[in-house]
C-alpha cells in the first residue's frame, strides 16, 4: 500500500510541475504568482518523497533545491503583498 501512495505521489508531482511550466509559458499563468509557486513547492516536495522512496538520490536532492526555490517564492511574494498592503506614509501638512 506505501508504494501505491509513493507512486501516486509522485505522478502528482510530475503532472504539478509540467502543468506549471505549460501554463507559464502558454501565458495563462503569471512565473512569480502564487499560483505558481504553490505548483512548483507542492510538485517538487511529491517528487522529492517519490524519488526518497525508490532510493534516486541525484533526482530527490534536484526536488529539494525545487521545494527550496518555491518557498523562496512563496516567501517573496509574501513579502512583496505586505509592503503592498501598507498604506504610502506621506510628509504631513
Amino acid at each position: 500500500m506505501t508504494e501505491v501512495i509513493v507512486d501516486v505521489a509522485g505522478w502528482t508531482g510530475m503532472a504539478l510541475l509540467i502543468g506549471a511550466y505549460a501554463l507559464v509559458t502558454a501565458g495563462r499563468l503569471a512565473g512569480p504568482s502564487l499560483r505558481f509557486q504553490l505548483m512548483n513547492l507542492f510538485g517538487g516536495a511529491l517528487l522529492m518523497v517519490n524519488s526518497a522512496y525508490y532510493g534516486a538520490w541525484p533526482s530527490a536532492a534536484l526536488n529539494l533545491v525545487w521545494v527550496v526555490i518555491g518557498t523562496v517564492g512563496l516567501v517573496r511574494a509574501g513579502v512583496k503583498g505586505r509592503a503592498a498592503a501598507l498604506p504610502e506614509v506621506g510628509p504631513q501638512g
